[in-house]
C-alpha cells in the first residue's frame, strides 16, 4: 500500500494527538481525496466531523485541500491524486482558511 504524507493544521494535530508537522498513512487504491480522508478518520476518529461533515462528507467551509501546490478544495472527492502525492514526494496539505475583513 502506498504511504501518503499529510500536513494538518496545528489545531487538528493537537486534537488527534499527532506529534510533529506531518503524518503518514497507508492508503489502499484507488488513492483519492475521499479514500485518504476516510483512512485519516478511521485512524484518528477524533477528527471525524472536523474536516468533513459527518453526514454529507462535504469539506468544512474553512478548510482547504492543496495537492502539489494547487487548491483541490472544489475537485470531486473521487478524483485520483497525482503520482507526486501517491509516491510520497509531496504531502497532501489540509489548511485552515482565514476569513474576515
Amino acid at each position: 500500500m502506498p504511504t501518503i504524507r499529510i500536513d494538518l493544521p496545528l489545531h487538528l494535530r493537537r486534537l488527534a494527538g499527532i506529534p510533529g508537522h506531518e503524518l503518514t498513512l497507508e492508503v489502499e487504491h484507488p488513492i483519492t481525496l475521499r479514500t485518504v480522508l476516510d483512512t485519516l478518520e478511521q485512524t484518528y476518529p477524533q477528527l471525524r466531523g472536523t474536516i468533513r461533515n459527518h453526514t454529507t462528507k462535504e469539506r468544512r467551509p474553512f478548510l482547504r485541500f492543496f495537492v502539489c501546490e494547487e487548491d483541490w478544495s472544489h475537485h470531486p472527492p473521487n478524483t485520483e491524486l497525482p503520482a507526486a502525492i501517491t509516491d510520497g514526494h509531496e504531502p497532501l496539505i489540509i489548511l485552515g482558511a482565514i476569513a474576515g475583513g
